[in-house]
This record gives structure tokens, C-alpha cells and sequence, in this order.
């Protein structure tokens, strides 16, 4: 993956290092964390808690601070933020609207307070709506190449973008609507509901692929198949597979790994936001 021309963004705040101590998380919790592991809106949303976005923080906000110029992977996440800006600043005017408020991306270890509430590392990336913030350790990256099987520059971006398209999500009104539809449905048809708005997001992490590669030339040999995997090794079943053996289709919030491939791919061959309706697709 090429970084030389795309712009750093100032939108990263660093809260690693102040990790809390002392904060309880039930078994019961882990097990919902782990069915739910990676690229969601927020562990509170699969908790059903989203509601609870519109508070403060349980805890003090912790102050911000600027990374390290000279840490790679925070140059890395910059660079790949700063594309996100570029990129979605443009949809955004394509489509009419005045601007683009971009996200903030939290850099935090092991837990961190958000309007959604205390997370864990276990949860993985997540968007919180609440603040509009991006929160990411980035031993996750770590666990994405060991654990999930899928390495690389690009399968990172492809994580951080995924991200992105739920603050698109946010801005455009389309997670306040499927929440509502969410909590007025059976859960089985909410969970449906969850995943056209996770294939979404990453037929979004598509279009910015599309439009970074289109102005930037960002992509060398093999960093498609980078995210395509990444997308494959966090669907549902594969995640359901891996922990317990089997599949409860039922109990899908994000998308099987076939789907979740193929809407990146949806959204990187299309480039455009009428390319990712998810929920208005004859096939999901």
C-alpha cells in the first residue's frame, strides 16, 4: 500500500497508556464481546444498549494528546484517516451536502470510556455514535494477522474505513433509523436489520478503496485480496465456527464471510453510495 501522497490527518487522539484498572467484565459480557468480535458499531450496540449513547462518559474523559510522529503505525492510521476525509468530503459534495464532519480516531489499550459506555479491547474496533469517535488498540492489528489469518497494510485500512462508513452511517441518519427498527422488531429480524447495516459499511470501506486508488494510486499487487480476506475472516459463521464448532445463522449481526466480501468488492467496483443499499437489495 502506497502512503507517500495521502494527507495525515489531525483527527487521532491518543489515550494509550491510560488504560483503567480494576473493571469487571461478567463472563457473560466475554461470551457476547466474542460472538460479536470485530467491526461493529460499538460492543454497547450489540449489547443493546445504543440508547444510551446520547450520555457522558461513565468516567472522566481522559485529555487529549497528539501521537508520536515517529510511531509507523500511528503515521499508518493517519494516513489512512486523512484518505477517508479526502474521500468521503467529495462524496458528500457529489451528493449535496455542505461538508463533511469527519470522526476522531481514539487510540486507547486495553479499555477506554466512550459515550457508549467502558470497552475492552476484547470488542475490537468500534464507532461510537454517542461521540462520533473511532476507537482502535492497535494490538488489534496484531490479533487481525495471527489470529484471523489476514496480514497486511490494506486489511488494516480496510478495518479503519469499515469504521468510517459507520460515522457516514451516522451522519447520513442511517443508524438512527435501523436502531429504531431494531428495537420494534423480534430479534431475529433485528439482527437481519444489524447486518445490512454492517454489509453496508464495509460496501462503504469499498468506496473508499475505489476513490483513494482512483486519486492516489494507493494499491500494489495483492492489497485487494488483503481485504477481501480480512472481510472473509470476520463473517459471522467464521467467527461462529472458530469458537464453537458450529453456526446459528440466527444469531448473525455482521454477515456471513462470503457477504461481507462481496459488498467491500460491491462498493470497490461501484464506488458510489447507490451502490451499497443494502436493505433494499434483492440479495444480501
Amino acid at each position: 500500500m502506497r502512503l507517500d501522497d495521502m494527507r495525515r490527518s489531525d483527527n487521532v487522539e491518543d489515550r494509550r497508556g491510560i488504560g483503567r484498572t480494576g473493571v469487571g467484565i461478567g463472563i457473560g459480557t466475554v461470551v457476547v464481546l466474542v460472538v460479536g468480535y470485530f467491526l461493529g458499531i460499538s460492543p454497547s450496540t450489540l449489547l443493546g444498549l445504543l440508547e444510551a449513547t446520547s450520555t457522558q462518559p461513565a468516567g472522566p474523559a481522559a485529555p487529549a494528546a497528539a501521537p508520536p510522529a515517529n510511531d509507523p503505525q500511528v503515521d499508518f492510521v493517519r494516513a489512512v484517516l486523512g484518505e477517508t476525509e479526502d474521500v468521503w468530503t467529495a462524496v458528500f459534495r457529489e451528493n449535496g451536502a455542505r461538508g463533511y464532519p469527519p470522526p476522531t480516531l481514539v487510540l486507547y489499550t486495553e479499555h477506554v470510556d466512550s459515550a457508549c459506555g467502558l470497552s475492552g479491547a476484547a470488542a475490537g474496533p468500534f464507532y461510537c455514535p454517542g461521540d462520533q469517535k473511532l476507537y482502535i488498540d492497535l494490538a488489534f492489528f496484531n490479533e487481525l494477522a495471527q489470529r484471523f489469518g489476514a496480514p497486511g497494510d490494506f486489511a488494516r485500512a480496510y478495518v479503519i474505513a469499515h469504521e468510517v462508513g459507520h460515522h457516514v452511517q451516522a451522519l447520513i441518519g442511517t443508524t438512527e433509523i435501523v436502531e429504531k427498527a431494531r428495537h420494534a422488531s423480534r430479534p431475529e429480524i433485528a439482527n437481519q436489520t444489524l447486518v445490512k447495516l454492517e454489509l453496508q459499511a464495509d460496501c462503504y470501506a469499498g468506496i473508499w478503496a475505489n476513490r483513494a486508488e482512483r486519486a492516489h494510486k494507493i494499491m500494489e499487487a495483492g492489497d485487494l485480496e488483503e481485504a477481501l480476506r480480512a472481510a472473509a475472516a470476520v463473517g459471522d459463521d467464521t467467527l461462529q465456527r472458530q469458537a464453537q464448532g458450529y453456526v446459528v445463522p440466527e444469531t448473525f449481526t455482521h454477515g456471513t464471510a462470503e457477504q461481507r466480501a462481496r459488498w467491500f468488492r460491491h462498493g470497490f467496483e461501484g464506488g458510489r453510495l447507490e451502490d451499497c443499499d443494502t436493505f433494499n437489495a434483492a440479495q444480501l
